[in-house]
């Protein structure tokens, strides 16, 4: 929205939790309790028949099973009632076909998570430089990294607020997410250059202007195979290495049927946390790297990429087995890895805020064009990481990546830009209105 100027942000940040042992085994169970309210509506709804799934009849069933059952008491009244609007709202955009039906949520494959829907609940307090301090109902009050300025106290009026939260449980432990409203001045138009970017495995983001960003770390190993632990250092591969091989022993000796031991799960949970640490850090490179982008260039150009296809295994079948299927099985890693579709997420977002552009161009061609002469030749890539034009009165040589990046600035520059989803469906509204006959 906007208003003189003004436009009215709404944003998420996530701190990390300080939480004591007591306090954390309270946030636990509140998660535990709100996953189990979810199956009680979930198996209400399989139940009841279609005239009586309304949002009032589940408000009760809720309201009667949180005294009835002393474990769902210590969810607190609104978190309870942001489980029942979440569910119907899952149940709405399945009917819309946005999204599958609505499951049951198993205790280790669901992410544990409680919500907040009450801003005025939190009453957060800045306490130090590096320290906040937040109110989380029926859990106390708690610390939490500030590390970045939130609309509190004096700074927090009726367009700038927190409006809720959501704590969030991962293999480093517990996070809380802000849900934050701000009205700030609307940003100018961005004068900056026009930039294609193409996404690469060698080179993660190689700029048609030269000014690539590599993170500084090989995607292979000496031997050729896909380092899936590049964010790591050398003292966490190795102890990675020993959590693996025990893992591993402790669950060969296992005896069939025996449930799992607390030393293999705790085992699993030191795996997790290592895990984790190597995704906050990709996360904070693509953080960073985005926003230097947003930041200098006002017109930025990518590939409209099918990352799903890209990652298809090369298996095959019994009948028609595939072929190279390690190579391209290292390859669908090293994809998976740099997470290309997150970082055209964060490029979106921030070059509107910025004040600048992000289209899209098709991808056939990008890689086996020249960029200097026009000319697409077969066999003009060399190897994944060089490209050399085949054409005698040309001969071009040049990274592989930044010649796919200056193709892309060019199909833009020559029309090629594709229209978004939302601008296809008010083009086909246009066309299907009649113009009036005169009279």
């Amino acid at each position: 929205m906007s208003e003189h100027g003004l436009e009215r942000r709404q944003f998420g940040h996530r701190a990390r939790l300080a939480l004591p042992p007591a306090l954390a085994f309270k946030a636990d169970d509140q998660a535990h309790a709100a996953r189990t309210m979810w199956n009680c509506l979930h198996a209400w709804w399989q139940m009841m028949p279609k005239e009586k799934r309304t949002l009032a009849n589940a408000d009760a069933v809720i309201r009667q099973a949180r005294k009835d059952v002393e474990f769902l008491a210590v969810l607190p009244a609104q978190a309870a009632q942001a489980v029942l609007k979440t569910y119907f709202q899952a149940w709405k955009n399945c009917w819309d076909g946005r999204a599958d039906a609505p499951t049951f949520k198993g205790r280790f494959r669901s992410v544990m998570s409680v919500d907040i829907p009450q801003g005025r609940d939190l009453q957060i307090k800045r306490v130090h430089r590096r320290w906040g301090m937040v109110s989380i109902p029926k859990v106390g009050r708690v610390r939490f990294r500030w590390t970045k300025d939130l609309p509190v106290g004096k700074n927090a009026d009726g367009d700038n607020r927190i409006t809720g939260a959501r704590l969030v449980k991962d293999a480093l432990g517990w996070h809380i997410a802000f849900r934050v409203q701000t009205l700030e001045v609307a940003s100018e138009p961005h004068q900056g250059p026009e930039v294609g970017i193409d996404a690469g495995v060698n080179l993660p983001l190689a700029l048609s202007d030269g000014n690539h960003h590599n993170h500084g770390r090989p995607p292979r190993l000496p031997d050729g195979t896909a380092d899936r632990d590049k964010w790591l250092s050398p003292q966490e591969k190795a102890k990675l290495l020993r959590l693996e091989q025990r893992a591993a022993w402790r669950k060969r000796h296992r005896k069939p049927g025996e449930r799992a031991s607390r030393r293999l799960h705790r085992t699993y949970d030191q795996i997790k946390q290592l895990r984790a640490k190597a995704t906050r850090r990709a996360t904070d490179w693509q953080h960073k790297t985005t926003t230097a982008i947003a930041r200098q260039y006002g017109t930025v150009v990518v590939e409209q990429l099918t990352i799903a296809n890209m990652v298809k295994s090369a298996q095959g079948t019994v009948e028609e087995p595939g072929k190279n299927v390690k190579q391209k099985s290292g390859l669908n890693r090293s994809i998976s890895q740099e997470a290309w579709g997150r970082t055209i997420a964060m490029l979106t977002y921030k070059t509107a805020r910025q004040g600048g552009t992000l289209h899209k161009v098709p991808t056939p061609g990008t890689s086996q064009r020249c960029s200097a002469c026009g000319v697409t030749t077969p066999g003009s890539r060399e190897d994944q990481a060089t490209f050399v034009c085949k054409n005698p009165d040309c001969g071009f040589e040049a990274n592989a990546d930044w010649n796919a990046a200056r193709n892309i600035l060019h199909l833009y520059r020559m029309g090629r830009a594709l229209i978004p989803a939302a601008g296809r469906a008010v083009a086909r509204r246009a066309r299907r209105v009649k113009p009036a006959t005169a009279r």
